[in-house]
Formats: C-alpha cells, structure tokens, sequence
C-alpha cells in the first residue's frame, strides 16, 4: 500500500487572480513538476479531488457566505460566456475569475476526501496540492487570497461524520491563520497550534485567548533554530496532553528564507523537521492519521523544495 496519498485537481490550475498575482496557477505547476524530477510521485498515491457539497462547507462557512461567492462565480460565468474576461474581488487582494467556484470546492473536496481516505485506512497521510488557500478564510468572509477554510472543513468532517472526538491543526504559514482561529475558537474539540510573523498581514490578527488556541507570534527574520524550540517547547507538550485523533496542517511554506512575501528564514530540512514531528504525535496518538492542505508559499523554487521536504518527512522517506 502507498501510504501517502497526493490529492489535486485541473481545476485549481483555472483560478486565476490576474497577471503578476503571487497565488498563482505557477505555483502547483512548480510543485508536481519537482516531484516529477525528483522520482517522489512514484511513491504516491495519487487521487483526483472532488467537489464539496454545500452541506460541507457549512461546516465552516455561513449560507450567506456561501451563496455570496456562489452568485459572484455565476455572473462571471455569464460574462465568460460573453467573451468578456473579468475579475470580481472580495478585498483588494483576493479575487475571482469564472473558474475560481470550482477550485475553491476542489480545494475543499480534495481535503474532504484525504479525510475520508485516510479514516478508511486506504492511506495512512495525506497531501493536498490545491489551491485557492483556505486559512484567512473565516465564517462569513474570505480575504488574503482564501474563499473557503478547507482545513476546518476536514477537520469537523473527521468529528461529525467520521466520530472523533479530538482533532488539531497545526499552522506553519508565515501568516497568522486568523480565518481557522475564527471559526473554531472555543470548539475544544480543535486545537490550533501556530506560530505567524508579528506584525505582519493580517494587521491584528484575531489575538484570540481561548483555551484551544495557541498561536504565537514571531519577529521577522526568524529562523529556523528558533521555530525549533518554539516547536519543542510549546506545540509538543500541547499536543501530547491533548492526545490528537487525527492531525490536519495548514501547510504555508512562505516562511522560507527565500520568500519575498514573508520576512522569515526557515529552510527545507526545517519544514522535514517541523512535519516529523508531527508525524510523531500522530503516530502515538492518531493510528498515524494526518491530512495537509497547501497554503501559502510563492517562491517557486522553494515552495518545491519545501513541499517535497514535507512530503518526504510524512512518508518517512
């Protein structure tokens, strides 16, 4: 059995937010392409993405929410059609093209459907190649590049449908998670451990203090080291007292000391080592149970490089 599966789909590839936009189509390109080059698809389980249904994204998402974006993909369906190429925003950062619905609900479906995967036993770990993002994604808005929270999605999917009853998120984006933050403060169901660059975007953040949070804030320029010991010191011992059923990470990797998008200095062997020891707890916990969905990371070299390192590290390879 591949142990580890690799879920993506076309479609993530249509969402376009116009030229010279960082979250770009390039980025899932450079990403199977290295793992092409370096052999690591061979050890794959690869598997299409599905749709989310409406019922699924209310796990996150407001009806309100999700018809908003949904009225806005029909209306550029309709001008696609027309011949008219056009973008609808949800902030200044954040846009949608007409493929935008379907890549989003790819997004969201391929982490649905690790999900269900990997609680079958089909596969022990799990991948997500997609985008758009999901974790500045909050109940009733999308903003920072995100339209629907896949990651919490997942999560309260493995609760409800699949009857866990612990579940965390790890966060390692170079962006505070403010979107999960938001949606899950207080469901102590859900932990959500992260560290994010301070200050930085989101200005504020969600500065939340309920006790199934722990996000921490780091000054630009940190490396690798330091993250190390944040990790040691504080996420370990959280998540070995609160004994995860299964794990799910928000997988950013513009903490790279290559990425211009963010001011911190991480590097490849550190994204390895942050993902192994998670896969730790997840073994001693979670019968080995994660699913880790892309987020940011917009140098494509290193977001290769980094994705193939955290790949490697969840198939113990």
């Amino acid at each position: 059995m591949k142990k580890t599966g690799y879920f993506t789909h076309p479609d993530c590839h249509l969402h376009d937010m116009g030229a010279g936009h960082p979250e770009c189509p390039e980025r899932l390109v450079a990403i199977h392409d290295h793992l092409l080059d370096t052999g690591l698809v061979n050890d794959l389980d690869a598997r299409q993405a599905p749709l989310a249904s409406a019922a699924e994204l209310s796990l996150a998402h407001t009806p309100r929410y999700v018809a908003k974006v949904q009225a806005l993909a029909e209306g550029l369906r309709r001008s696609a059609e027309e011949g008219r190429s056009e973008h609808a925003w949800l902030d200044p950062d954040t846009a949608m093209n007409a493929h935008t619905w379907n890549a989003a609900l790819r997004a969201t479906g391929a982490a649905r459907a690790a999900t269900d995967a990997v609680m079958a036993g089909e596969l022990v770990n799990a991948f997500c190649a997609v985008r758009p993002p999901g974790h500045h994604a909050c109940h009733s808005e999308g903003m920072g590049f995100c339209f629907f929270n896949s990651v919490v999605v997942a999560a309260r999917h493995a609760l409800e449908h699949h009857g866990l009853r612990r579940v965390a998120i790890v966060d390692f984006d170079v962006h505070h998670g403010n979107g999960t933050e938001n949606i899950i403060e207080g469901d102590q169901r859900i932990l959500m451990l992260g560290f994010y660059q301070h200050p930085f975007y989101p200005q504020g953040g969600a500065r939340s203090n309920a006790s199934n949070l722990l996000n921490l804030p780091v000054p630009a320029c940190t490396g690798g080291a330091a993250v190390r010991e944040l990790v040691t010191q504080h996420w370990l011992p959280r998540l070995h007292a609160y004994q995860p059923e299964m794990v799910f990470i928000s997988a950013g990797f513009d903490a790279h000391r290559d990425d211009e998008l963010g001011q911190m200095g991480l590097l490849e062997e550190d994204y390895h080592w942050m993902t192994a020891q998670i896969r730790g707890v997840a073994e001693q916990y979670a019968q080995g149970r994660i699913v880790s969905c892309l987020e940011g990371g917009y140098h494509l070299g290193a977001l290769a490089r980094s994705v193939e390192a955290h790949i490697r590290a969840l198939a113990d390879l």
